[in-house]
């Protein structure tokens, strides 16, 4: 039934690996060890992570001068290479990467491999954050000594990536390594922790100990128990299980609580180390701003029977997490031979008095039906699926995306004032975790050019006003100033990060009209005077 899992938690923490030919790629792969080894909770000796890269050099000059990493999340078993990395960043038919390669930077992707160091294997993509922050640190020393000039790094982390690069480059400047690095971008990243519906764990576990059923056994060894998993999900079955038992639950530990020695202890590490401190933070986010639900606390998600096998028959109940202060059964499994009941499971869920259950909660969301994708020829998988009343669940709940401290209540309104970012971008709607948007392209385009441009030394201005928004066949300005400088240059973007008009105007006068051709759309139009700088968002009808 659950033969397709394993491709659950990769399509959980980022989008399906993509076999699409990358342009002008140097089909060069090559490997980055650590400097600096990392001994992990559950381990009696410290190892050297290791982990892989390729540069795509950009599409002008082809010189390594403005270097941009990209780092790989969540990925048991490695089953998103760098081309599918790459590709994660696609919207709308195009890719972040490619813009940002026309415009002159570099793309440096870093993924986590599976490797054997000094006796052990090791899943990079599942493993210890830290360790895998080493690694970017390595990383990040040997991209500064090859690059081409003094042009300081971006660095993107999506979901696990941004916990990986904001330890990482916190760590560098804890121990005086310096990092040369201007901007970092957080990218629906669990600074607070990530949700998997404790219910689905309750189920597959009890799969895999009662029915030996091997890609179950397989999800709990490779994925749940991982050390990154234990790390991060904030409701982990290991917490609730009874003492001497594999799957039966312990009926007074039904409140949420991580994997026992690794979630409490990585987050108090994380939030002791904090932020980096010498690099613009920002976050852009997939979960709703305005505290809009992923379904509702304690619903049903799937209440159906399902024949396994011949003659053999199983109830199965899943429910979200209850409303604060409640308990429900999450997972109840009964199974009939020939419609005489053999087995039953069940496993309550209560919820926390400050908080209602967090698998309804805003956030960047995952989906039951994409982690069964793979094997929808099964008969029993597809009725499965079929039966599902809720599908999406609160994956990277807002206010760990925006590393917000609530008292856990996954369900507050976030006041950015609260998060550690400078800058965040926050969608009204939830969206699939780490998914890419023209809007959030925008942002991170904004963000990233900002720096080269040298913003950051700029004084924020309103030089000109638009005399007219939605506008015409002309865009119309009205000076906003009463010492206009003598050079004026004026740069409009589309929605989708690309640059569609660049003009310089010699004495500016009080009235400029652009003439355009424009389709219809929403574009940014960026100002720069002297030491002013402004954006302004145009509507073109």
């Amino acid at each position: 039934m659950f033969v397709a899992i394993t491709s659950y938690a990769q399509s959980s923490f980022l989008p399906e690996p993509l076999d699409t030919p990358i342009e002008n790629r140097t089909n060069v792969v090559l490997p980055i060890v650590a400097n600096i080894a990392y001994q992990g909770y559950d381990e009696t000796q410290a190892y050297f992570g290791e982990g892989e890269y390729e540069i795509f050099l950009d599409n002008g000059d082809g010189v390594l001068d403005k270097p941009i990493i990209v780092l790989d999340g969540f990925d048991p078993g490695d089953g998103r290479d760098i081309t599918g990395l790459y590709n994660s960043l696609g919207f709308d038919g195009q890719n972040l990467a490619d813009i940002l390669r026309d415009e002159g930077f570099d793309i440096v992707i870093l993924n986590a491999p599976q490797y054997t160091t000094d006796g052990k294997d090791i899943d990079g993509g599942s493993d210890y954050i830290q360790r895998n922050a080493m690694v970017l640190a390595a990383m990040i020393q040997f991209i500064n000594a090859e690059k081409v000039g003094e042009q300081e790094l971006v660095v993107l982390g999506p979901s696990m990536g941004g916990l990986i690069a904001r330890y990482g480059l916190a760590y560098m400047e804890a121990n005086s390594l310096p990092h040369e690095t201007r901007l970092y971008i957080s990218f629906d990243s669990p600074h607070k922790g990530a949700n998997i519906p404790i219910s689905l764990q309750y189920l597959i576990n009890y799969l895999a100990e009662s029915f030996d059923e091997p890609d179950a056994q397989a999800i709990i060894e490779f994925v749940l128990n991982s050390p990154a998993a234990k790390e991060m999900l904030v409701d982990h079955l290991s917490a609730h299980l009874l003492a001497g038992s594999t799957f039966e639950q312990d009926p007074t530990k039904l409140l949420p609580e991580g994997a026992p020695d690794f979630r409490d202890a990585f987050q108090a590490e994380l939030d002791a180390l904090g932020f980096p401190q010498d690099v613009r933070n920002v976050a852009m986010i997939n979960g709703s701003g305005i505290g809009t639900m992923t379904g509702t606390p304690g619903m049903q998600v799937i209440d159906t029977n399902l024949e396994i096998i011949p003659l053999t028959t199983a109830d199965i109940t899943l429910r979200f997490t209850p409303e604060a202060n409640m308990t429900n059964t999450v997972t109840f499994f009964e199974t009939f031979l020939i419609g005489i009941p053999f087995a039953l499971f069940e496993a309550d869920g209560e919820s926390t008095g400050l908080s209602d259950g967090v698998d309804a909660s805003p956030g960047g969301t995952s989906t039951i039906s994409s982690a069964l994708d793979g094997g929808t020829t099964n008969p029993v998988i597809v009725a499965f699926v079929d039966a599902l009343d809720q599908d999406e669940y609160s994956f990277i709940p807002t206010i760990s995306a925006l590393a917000i401290d609530t008292e856990d209540d996954w369900f507050a309104i976030p006041d950015v004032n609260d998060s550690p970012f400078v800058n965040t971008f926050i969608p009204d709607v939830n969206e699939s975790h780490v998914m890419v948007t023209a809007a959030n392209v925008a942002f991170a385009l904004d963000e990233i050019r900002d720096g080269v441009l040298g913003v950051s030394d700029l004084e924020a201005a309103s030089l000109y006003v638009l005399t007219q928004n939605p506008a015409g066949p002309a865009i119309q300005l009205q000076q906003n100033t009463s010492s206009p400088s003598e050079r004026l240059s004026l740069t409009l973007y589309s929605m989708t990060g690309q640059q569609v008009l660049e003009r310089v105007i010699e004495n500016p006068s009080s009235k400029i009209s652009i003439e355009h051709s424009l389709s219809s759309g929403i574009y940014q139009l960026q100002l720069v005077a002297g030491n002013s700088l402004q954006t302004i968002k145009v509507v073109v009808k």
